[in-house]
């Protein structure tokens, strides 16, 4: 079984716990405003891997990756749904811990189950609390991924949140105040992770022929960003 990629990073220290192996796949529903990979938009993309070479590859640096594992993201992964739950298996019978990096946007929660099963890591990404605003944000105003944290908090399982913070786009108060709310009541979050805005993206959006909307105004200070933090009462 095979999925489009755009890039794998053989090194990583933030998508997941310990080491990581990160696929990007290709392909998203949304069309975030900040998006760091637009190359995952791509429709003519022919670049795929096999959930046997992403197994084999890992196996072959095990010991490097000793307190990490797999992690999928792009894009938007679970567009893949066959190809995620199948190395969700391969994973799962290899003792190799998989982390997927999504918006939640796979409608239909019973599909998680599979997941469940075998131990999968989310990495949830909250675009925004308020369906205007997340409209605005990623082009769809359905904000799934606050049904995917409740689909996880029923079934007992663990998961990481992460927030993009943009002036003017994610920071409003009803949105922090939001956010808040939720936290402080979820009993198996282990992890919840501030992502200041950046512009490195901005070159990427210049060679494909996109519209980069976001600017320099657009960008926390550190001490935004701290106070960001203090303001949710969460460990930097």
């Amino acid at each position: 079984m095979v999925a489009p990629y755009f890039k794998i990073e053989s090194f990583s220290a933030n998508d997941g716990p310990g080491i990581r192996m990160v696929i990007f796949l290709t392909g998203c529903p949304y069309r975030c405003i900040y998006c760091h990979n637009p190359e995952c938009w791509a429709k003519n993309n022919k670049k795929t891997i096999s959930v046997e070479k992403i197994i084999n590859d890992f196996m072959k640096n095990k010991k490097f990756y000793m307190n990490g594992g797999i992690t999928l993201s792009g894009g938007e992964p679970l567009v893949h749904y066959d190809f995620c739950a199948n190395i969700a298996k391969k994973c799962y019978e290899n003792n190799i811990n998989l982390a997927i990096d999504t918006c939640g946007y796979h409608k239909k929660l019973s599909d998680y189950d599979i997941f469940v099963k075998y131990n999968v890591l989310f990495l949830i990404d909250i675009k925004h609390t308020i369906e205007k605003f997340h409209k605005i944000i990623t082009s769809k105003s359905s904000v799934l991924e606050l049904k995917l944290i409740n689909y996880l908090e029923n079934k007992k399982t663990k998961y990481w949140i992460r927030f993009v913070y943009v002036k003017g786009y994610t920071d409003q108060f009803e949105n922090i105040s939001n956010i808040k709310e939720i936290i402080k009541n979820l009993k198996y979050l282990i992890r919840f992770d501030v992502l200041p805005l950046h512009l490195f993206a901005s070159d990427k959006y210049e060679s494909l022929g996109y519209k980069y909307q976001i600017t320099k105004d657009n960008v926390p200070t550190k001490e935004e960003v701290k106070n960001l933090v203090n303001n949710l009462k969460i460990k930097p």
